[in-house]
């Protein structure tokens, strides 16, 4: 069975426990305080992030390159398109979500708001939660021009880069910091991707002391 280092609110486990769910790989989850700088964990990882997978007798750092390396390995069912065009968007949303989002969004609002608690890192930067509040409509309103155009953020089927959207508004659902009535086109793609079984586990997480809101794990919202 597959092993994998993880922490319940990070978009990026998130992320690879999704494509393990849906490509029905069963794996044992191992909540990792990576930030206690443990000396085994940092054996599996020298860089000190999670998600780490252990799967084939090898040990992954790195979501992206975990989602690829199980797409290429599990092809089925598939999360990247054929064409070379079609690839290249949703790694390029990939990236977005990861990259962009994370660092206007995810880092401002869940970060603040959680991680620095249970860190033990002090009380939320105000400055930030507003930025990251602000920020966060800019980014709906670019998923709502996307899903204007198309069935799936990439295209006309799910893929990666929905996942990768879904990770990081997941878990900031989990903190009520998503406007859903913002975006009718966001909210229906949402409910359509959280109904799908690969989403069950997440919806089941519980972090002590931030109790979820009780649209969370409800399906119609």
């Amino acid at each position: 069975m597959a092993k994998l280092y993880h922490v319940p609110l990070s978009p990026f486990c998130r992320k690879v426990r999704l494509s393990l769910a849906e490509k029905k790989i069963e794996c044992e989850l191992t909540e990792e305080r990576y930030w206690e700088k443990d000396p085994d964990f940092l054996r599996r990882n020298p860089a000190g992030k999670v998600p780490v997978l252990k799967i084939d007798g090898q040990t992954m750092a790195e979501s992206t390159a975990i989602c690829e390396y199980l797409e290429e390995k599990y092809p089925e069912p598939s999360l990247m398109p054929k064409s070379a065009e079609a690839r290249y968007e949703v790694r390029r949303l990939v990236a977005w979500f990861d990259d962009k989002f994370h660092s206007e969004v995810t880092s401002k609002l869940l970060y603040e708001r959680v991680n620095k608690k249970v860190m033990k890192q002090g009380f939320p930067d105000s400055t930030n939660v507003k930025a990251g509040a602000r920020a966060i409509k800019y980014h709906l309103d670019y998923m709502a021009w996307l899903l204007d155009r198309r069935r799936w953020l990439a295209g006309d089927v799910m893929t990666l880069a929905d996942f990768a959207a879904a990770a990081h508004l997941s878990a900031l659902d989990y903190i009520s910091d998503v406007d859903w009535n913002r975006s009718e086109a966001v909210k229906d793609w949402y409910a359509k991707i959280k109904s799908r079984p690969a989403f069950r586990g997440i919806l089941a997480d519980q972090v002590p002391g931030f109790p979820p809101p009780a649209h969370y794990a409800d399906l119609d919202f």
